[in-house]
């Protein structure tokens, strides 16, 4: 269950392939070229922090940066309730709730990791003032790693035995790191993002999500090849209902929208329903 840095730009680097992702109805040649062409999208590299890069003009859209967020909250939210439904022994399910555990916490790790690579520097040499603001963040981001240092190794003595005692515990740390990130979102979007969209270019906030998706492209074998449409998927799911046929249509272009519909959405609600079961899938927003 995978996030990503800038979801307007999100939709927009999916359909980079074209009508080709849409014109194979087998999901391994789907999967192939989705992984080649998301591969070659690619090659550029970010310039170093300082003064805009040549060419590039300072204002960007950050709203993405909420759905991402909203994402997040579900995701935090409904794993240790998750967790704590295993019943004891319940190793089959346990496996499944620790799939997608890993992938929450693999989430996490790329989304800081990729903001501590691209913002920080930047609005401290663009924006002297909120320097303060920005070490705040870096040690926000220092204690969500240390809870994640302690929860990851908790997940597969856990996954293995669906021992109750581990369950417990388990579950426990995950919501000591939810409380902590609740407070990080909010503040990241009072704070951060406001500042973010008038000194940053275009270009370097959407090589967030380049690579964002380059990074869940090369960690395929190890998340399962439905991570790309659980993103796109929780995206599409972080829009309000009233909203989301209006901004599906603005932000996914229509190739994008047919895959979806033929493939990446059966694996979504797949998913879903592997969590879930029979019972209603809790809204993200």
């Amino acid at each position: 269950m995978l996030l990503t840095a800038a979801a307007r730009s999100c939709a927009r680097r999916s359909a980079s392939a074209g009508v080709a992702w849409v014109s194979r109805q087998d999901d391994a040649d789907v999967d192939v070229d989705l992984d080649d062409r998301v591969e070659d999208g690619m090659a550029k590299r970010l310039p170093p922090p300082g003064p805009l890069p040549a060419g590039q003009h300072p204002g960007c859209d950050t709203s993405g940066m909420i759905l991402v967020h909203r994402i997040f909250r579900w995701l935090y939210r409904q794993l240790p309730e998750l967790v704590r439904e295993v019943e004891p022994g319940d190793t089959a399910r346990s496996a499944v709730v620790g799939r997608y555990a890993h992938l929450d916490f693999f989430a996490l790790h790329l989304h800081h990791g990729t903001e501590d690579m691209v913002l920080w520097d930047r609005l401290v040499s663009r924006e002297p003032a909120c320097a303060l603001h920005v070490g705040q963040m870096r040690a926000q981001h220092a204690e969500v790693a240390v809870w994640l240092a302690r929860i990851e190794p908790m997940l597969e003595p856990w996954v293995l035995t669906a021992d109750p005692q581990r369950r417990d515990a388990f579950a426990t740390e995950i919501e000591g790191l939810r409380d902590v990130l609740l407070v990080h979102l909010g503040q990241e979007e009072d704070d951060i993002l406001p500042v973010a969209g008038e000194v940053m270019s275009q270009q370097e906030w959407d090589f967030m999500e380049e690579h964002t998706r380059a990074t869940l492209v090369a960690h395929r074998k190890e998340l399962g090849k439905d991570v790309l449409a659980l993103q796109l998927g929780l995206l599409i799911a972080s829009v309000p209902e009233a909203e989301r046929e209006d901004w599906v249509r603005t932000n996914v272009p229509a190739p994008i929208r047919l895959l979806y519909l033929l493939l990446m959405k059966r694996r979504y609600d797949s998913a879903m329903r592997e969590l879930y079961g029979d019972r209603p899938v809790p809204p993200v927003v």
